[in-house]
């Protein structure tokens, strides 16, 4: 019978019972202070989030492709997402590519279990949360930041491209972000795929109509976005727009 108890993970730390820490890592380094202790302890910060970088590179430099996938945790099995979540971790890993997600329940277990079944590589990045539950059964190479901007440099820098299921605010910030690295020419020959037309349709006119009509983005910039419906649409956009070949080798087989 399992124990109902508080558990959390701090990076690669777990910790349990009352050795639960109030607040995460992320709180304490964002929250106001009235006293000058952060001039002593901010330097060590500085070289915990260096390792956190150094134990990403380390872990994800011989990945090889790979295709970040996004979307809600809060997505239940056997919601159509999910199911197209699955369905294209499983495509991605039959094409040879790695999938990459947050680590998480919902899309991200989902896409996860798609790979892992089909027996490629299936990576988590999850994050110290408040509510934080750990990895999902199908993440088969994973890495704890207690970081969010650590995080995030490893989605892009070992990813060939970005697909976005339907989601909140995580997946939203993983959006614009990409768009604007991609506006930015901070990173090249990334698609940016948003799946299910009637979910994402609505943000596109918007851009369009609103920010685009008003001259807060140039005029094409919309366009950095391609929105799909199947799995098969997803793959093709995503070949198409690589525009350095991209020559994945097939997993081996279990």
């Amino acid at each position: 019978m399992t124990q109902d108890f508080e558990r959390r993970y701090q990076g690669p730390v777990y910790r349990s019972r009352d050795q639960v820490q109030p607040t995460t890592t992320d709180q304490r380094l964002l929250a106001p202070t009235r006293n000058t202790e952060w001039v002593h302890e901010d330097p060590w910060r500085v070289m915990r989030i260096q390792s956190e970088f150094v134990e990403g590179f380390g872990t994800l430099a011989e990945l090889g492709p790979a295709v970040s996938v996004f979307g809600s945790a809060r997505t239940p099995a056997g919601h159509p997402a999910y199911a197209a979540a699955e369905q294209l971790g499983a495509a991605l890993a039959e094409a040879g590519l790695a999938v990459i997600t947050g680590g998480g329940p919902g899309v991200m277990e989902a896409a996860n279990k798609g790979a892992c079944e089909a027996g490629g590589v299936s990576v988590g990045l999850g994050i110290e949360l408040p509510h934080e539950t750990g990895f999902n059964d199908y993440v088969t190479l994973g890495i704890n930041f207690r970081y969010f901007f650590v995080r995030k440099v490893m989605f892009l820098k070992y990813a060939q491209g970005f697909v976005a299921m339907p989601g909140g605010f995580g997946t939203l910030d993983e959006l614009f972000e990409s768009l604007t690295l991609v506006q930015t020419r901070k990173i090249v020959d990334f698609p940016v795929v948003l799946y299910g037309r009637s979910f994402w349709q609505p943000i596109h006119s918007w851009l369009v109509d609103t920010v685009q009509a008003e001259g807060y983005v140039s005029a094409g910039d919309p366009d950095r976005i391609h929105i799909v419906d199947s799995v098969a649409e997803t793959l093709e956009v995503l070949r198409a727009n690589w525009k350095v070949p991209v020559t994945p080798q097939k997993p081996a087989a279990n």
